[in-house]
């Protein structure tokens, strides 16, 4: 099997976690470290536009957003599980709803107050407003919660996670699932990287022990390396996805083969383009070519993201 290569930084919250289901696996990857904010040359250049973070690349296979990222770990290491049964399906819900709801009353939490200055306190004020105007570009298509409205569904969220803990380890039971690693990273964010504003998780006792817990997992075998050279790995590979799911299922009537973009339906709009080549139950594929990269297949997952045909 190729190398597990992540494209990520240090403060992305999504990336923490994935970083930590490749621990929970005990899984040897490669570091990429990219840019916070645009422009993002190399990493684009894999992708074809998008932009979000983190991206996992394997040979010469992009996939993109945590939630296809997960399934891909999953058939790499399928023990220990993060989906097991009889909870899977439930999991996977709990999962969509911390990395939407509970993901942005927590950023639009954390960075009010004394957050922004724990984030960018000791750095140029140019910095933070380009951080700034980044993400606003990034959420043309959302409306985000004011602070005031944040803190409050903050505080509830972490009442029903402490519920949820009140006789068992993790969320759903003694072990880990998808649901503990979606919620961890949200309020890991809160905790780690703007302690100003950490006090919130003291309110529940039984969600900070979580965390300590979750946080021991730690982040597997990891070893530094360059964005050029992964683009000289896609470049060298044939694409061969781990996806397991390949039968086509046709919402939109665009047969593969077609040139199409696809995007996020909200957060990080900004499409990639290419070659149908899958549109399976689960996920897009896009084939793509170019000269730093040969060919590659760019993967999202099909629930939140919006496939268009390019018109001729």
């Amino acid at each position: 099997m190729a190398d597990l290569i992540l494209h990520h930084y240090a403060t992305s919250p999504f990336s923490e976690k994935i970083r930590l289901i490749l621990g929970y696996k005990k899984l040897a990857w490669k570091s990429v470290i990219i840019p916070q904010i645009m422009p993002k040359p190399d990493l684009v250049t894999l992708t074809g536009g998008y932009r979000k973070t983190p991206v996992l690349q394997i040979g010469a296979d992009i996939y993109c957003d945590t939630a296809l990222i997960c399934d891909v770990l999953e058939h790499l290491a399928p023990t220990p599980s993060i989906y097991p049964e009889p909870g899977k399906g439930l999991s996977r819900l709990v999962a969509q709803w911390a990395d939407s709801s509970l993901f942005w009353a927590s950023m639009a939490y954390s960075f009010s107050g004394k957050g922004a200055a724990d984030l960018f306190g000791n750095a140029p004020p140019e910095l933070a407003k380009a951080f700034g105007d980044d993400r606003k570009a990034m959420s043309s298509n959302m409306v985000r919660l004011r602070p005031g409205d944040a803190a409050a569904a903050y505080k509830s969220y972490l009442r029903r996670l402490s519920d949820m803990l009140d006789d068992t380890d993790c969320l759903l039971g003694a072990f880990p699932t998808m649901a503990d690693f979606a919620c961890y990273h949200p309020l890991w964010f809160t905790r780690k990287r703007t302690p100003s504003m950490a006090g919130i998780l003291q309110l529940t006792p039984a969600v900070v022990d979580w965390l300590d817990r979750m946080a021991g997992i730690g982040h597997g075998t990891m070893e530094t390396f360059d964005a050029a050279k992964a683009i000289e790995v896609a470049a060298a590979s044939t694409p061969h996805t781990l996806l397991s799911d390949s039968t086509f299922q046709d919402e939109h009537g665009i047969p593969l083969g077609s040139r199409v973009t696809i995007a996020a339906d909200s957060f990080g709009p900004e499409p990639t383009e290419g070659e149908l080549v899958a549109a399976t139950r689960t996920h897009y594929t896009l084939r793509r070519t170019g000269e730093r990269i040969g060919t590659v297949h760019v993967h999202f997952p099909r629930i939140g993201y919006v496939l268009r045909s390019v018109e001729s």
